[in-house]
């Protein structure tokens, strides 16, 4: 859908614009597109109390429903009581890995489809399509899918096998580019676009709506040129994710060239061919998932790698003691590095890059479970020095110097929303602290996902603390009943302000006729 700039005051605003093609975008067009949750005539749930409360009034839509009251005594894994239910109800018991059927059927009901622009910097799926694409994914095959197409059915017609019931990114992000498709929801989707500029603007009836301005990438006799658009809203969705702009440790030298913050430097390095088993070791900063993805990477290319990480290993916070090991035995062997393979404060640090890249058979070496692998737990980066040096310093103030040549920061990420005044600090929970999924999400109503300090505005998925996709669907769920509840109130009054302009009418017709 090609894009242009608006008139403020034609009659051309849209009920909904969504910031972020993601899985939260797509699954939210999908809902104001008119796909509509009923409870199946045969439809079970095995909370006792929830099903209970379906059966109450059957030949209502979860849309027309009090979503608070049937999220009472709903309980799971994320803090968001519509997510845990619109989970509930998707995938019962889905924490248990039980493939239940969900009570819920769908019905495409076009009357009550609201008009709205889905608006991404690339094709349908975000941030998945940057991922790299042999990994598998963390979560489970169908926590990944979205409502009215299985992703195992589609997987399977594609002649694909799930590995331990999961997928790779790659494939994720050809399902959500598919879905949308499938669903119909293309008409609706503006790719290519950036968003530079949400901002309130007021009409000449006194009311406000949502400017948003932006540009557009376009195919033009051979070249790409960006075309300025905006376009205007009564309601503006953030679902733009939180993996933009890579969070930094602060410290002195972050920014000399050997230093990189993406998992994806690492990929070019290994690429073209500057990194290779010879190479000095890599430093790799930090212990979440994607920093154990460049521990992999690397010591799959037998390039040595050092690992410094804040918490102990045994540190229950730590993503890898939550992650059973059945499901996820990469994971669990990064783990297990991590664990049998620690630097012991006061002892020589080996230098990996001369040691042998396999175990010696007479046990001579120190590290003899993983050759070329040290990790440093409870250490942080002091510094970086020009000549590749990485200064680490433990909990009692001891400094370890290491020879690197390259160091990867993987710490997480924080959400790029310049285009937000204030680049949207004041819509977070603490105003003074960045954006950040786990720990200052965007302060919303959590029935509504309607941003507290901004009315009209809405957020969604990381954004409000939900990173994985099978609870940001919930955000989808919220938003669209709250909005559909303003478009009956707005109805409503403008049916009321035509009876009564009817009405004067008739009284000023009769007056005339008496006289």
């Amino acid at each position: 859908m090609e894009l242009y700039n608006k008139d403020t005051f034609s009659d051309d605003i849209l009920p909904v614009v969504i910031v972020g093609n993601g899985p939260s975008g797509i699954c939210l067009s999908y809902l104001l597109s008119g796909y509509t949750p009923y409870l199946s005539p045969d439809g079970f749930h095995p909370n006792p109390i929830l099903h209970n409360k379906l059966t109450e009034n059957p030949h209502l839509s979860l849309f027309d429903q009090n979503l608070e009251y049937l999220c009472e005594g709903v309980e799971g894994r994320s803090s968001n009581p519509v997510a845990v239910l619109f989970d509930a109800l998707l995938l019962p018991d889905g924490d248990f890995g039980v493939d239940c059927a969900s009570p819920l059927i769908w019905r495409h009901e076009p009357e009550r489809a609201t008009p709205h622009l889905v608006l991404g910097k690339g094709p349908p799926g975000g941030a998945w399509h940057a991922m790299e694409g042999s990994m598998l994914t963390l979560s489970l095959a169908n926590w990944m899918e979205l409502p009215g197409l299985k992703l195992k059915e589609w997987m399977r017609d594609k002649r694909r096998n799930l590995r331990n019931d999961r997928a790779t990114p790659a494939e994720i992000a050809s399902y959500y580019q598919h879905y949308v498709t499938k669903m119909g929801l293309e008409k609706s989707f503006a790719c290519g676009t950036t968003v530079t500029s949400v901002s309130r603007v007021s009409l000449e009836s006194g009311c406000s709506v949502w400017k948003i301005q932006g540009l557009q990438r376009r195919a033009s006799s051979g070249e790409e040129t960006e075309v300025p658009f905006s376009v205007y809203a009564e309601n503006v969705v953030l679902a733009t994710g939180t993996h933009d702009i890579p969070a930094r440790l602060g410290v002195e030298g972050e920014n000399l060239p050997f230093v990189c913050h993406s998992f994806w430097e690492l990929e070019a390095a290994i690429s073209s061919g500057r990194l290779d088993r010879a190479s000095e070791p890599v430093l790799v900063v930090g212990a979440g998932l994607t920093a154990a993805d460049a521990v992999l990477a690397a010591h799959h290319l037998n390039t040595p790698v050092y690992h410094t990480f804040r918490r102990p290993v045994s540190d229950p916070a730590l993503i890898f003691n939550q992650l059973p090991k059945l499901l996820y035995p990469e994971y669990h062997k990064v783990h297990q590095m991590m664990s049998q393979q620690q630097y012991k404060v006061g002892e020589t640090v080996v230098n990996l890059s001369n040691q042998p890249l396999s175990s010696p058979a007479d046990g001579t070496s120190p590290y003899t479970c993983y050759p070329g692998y040290l990790s440093f737990p409870k250490h942080h980066v002091a510094a970086f020095r020009r000549d590749g040096k990485c200064v680490l310093e433990d909990e009692g103030g001891i400094q370890t110097v290491l020879q690197v040549s390259m160091a990867l920061v993987l710490i997480g990420a924080h959400p790029n929303l310049s285009f937000l005044p204030e680049h949207g600090g004041p819509l977070a929970l603490d105003s003074e602290e960045p954006i950040s999924c786990r720990r200052n999400p965007l302060d919303v109503d959590p029935y509504k996902y309607e941003c507290v300090k901004e009315p009209g505005m809405y957020a969604m998925g990381p954004l409000v603390g939900e990173n994985f996709v099978r609870f940001l669907k919930g955000g989808a769920l919220a938003i669209v009943c709250d909005i559909a509840r303003k478009q009956s109130k707005k109805t409503s009054r403008e049916l009321h302000n035509k009876l009564i302009e009817y009405s004067t009418d008739q009284l000023h017709v009769g007056s005339m006729k008496r006289h």
